[in-house]
């Protein structure tokens, strides 16, 4: 199984700070809820200005602060695809894929697998500690910066109070929605199990890929691969 979600149009040399996000948090039934289901892809500049580029990837939306975190699936192979001429074929692929307690992070050319994926074995990025409550992040002998964990998702929802105004029984929340002073956010805490690889731009190389704007952009989505 491959599953992909595609965020188009993240600008080489941007001259904003904008996040460009592709997320809808609920997908097709042979993946969402999976531990391949993708929830949220972001890829942005960390400053205005910066001469790097951070991709965000969050997987399984449904991790709450009193499961212990949740944990990521050594079968799942992460890629984020880069395709620098335009064509929308990935170009370059950064790979992450979790080890006992680590994930290791692979860079490098895209090999044209059609459907299928290859860890990169011979062309290592780096590898940092899973954490837990406690975020740590490494900085790659490349200048890249990695990180892989649970994450609080940037938006507030009341789970159980929305599913008790959606059900058919009238009598299941006859108010409705609860105001925001006594509304509760059921994911505080958690919510997505993240991985965050930022890059010096200078690692991606140059693009000929443009916008609608004719500005020099990255092409870039996400996919899991599940072992077979």
């Amino acid at each position: 199984m491959k599953k992909s979600k595609l965020l188009l149009g993240m600008a080489a040399l941007a001259v904003t700070g904008v996040v460009l996000v592709a997320a809808d948090h609920l997908d097709a039934p042979s993946s969402g809820g999976t531990t391949a289901d993708i929830a949220d892809f972001f890829a942005f500049e960390p400053e205005t200005g910066s001469a790097n580029t951070t991709f965000v990837v969050d997987l399984q939306s449904n991790v709450l602060p009193d499961l212990a975190y949740g944990t990521f699936d050594e079968d799942i192979l992460t890629e984020i695809n880069i395709d620098t001429d335009g064509d929308l074929v990935e170009d370059l692929v950064i790979q992450a894929i979790p080890r006992d307690g680590r994930m290791y992070f692979f860079y490098g050319e895209a090999a044209d697998l059609g459907l299928n994926s290859q860890v990169l074995v011979n062309a290592p990025l780096g590898d940092v500690a899973i954490s837990a409550e406690t975020a740590t992040v490494e900085t790659t002998d490349s200048g890249a910066r990695i990180f892989a964990g649970p994450r609080q998702d940037p938006f507030f929802f009341d789970f159980f109070q929305f599913n008790a105004v959606i059900n058919p029984d009238p009598e299941s929340a006859p108010l409705g929605f609860l105001p925001p002073s006594e509304a509760e956010n059921t994911f505080a805490g958690a919510n997505t199990m993240s991985i965050v690889v930022e890059m010096p731009n200078a690692m991606l190389g140059t693009t000929t890929a443009l916008n609608a704007f004719n500005i020099p952009v990255y092409n870039t989505w996400v996919t899991t691969n599940r072992k077979q």
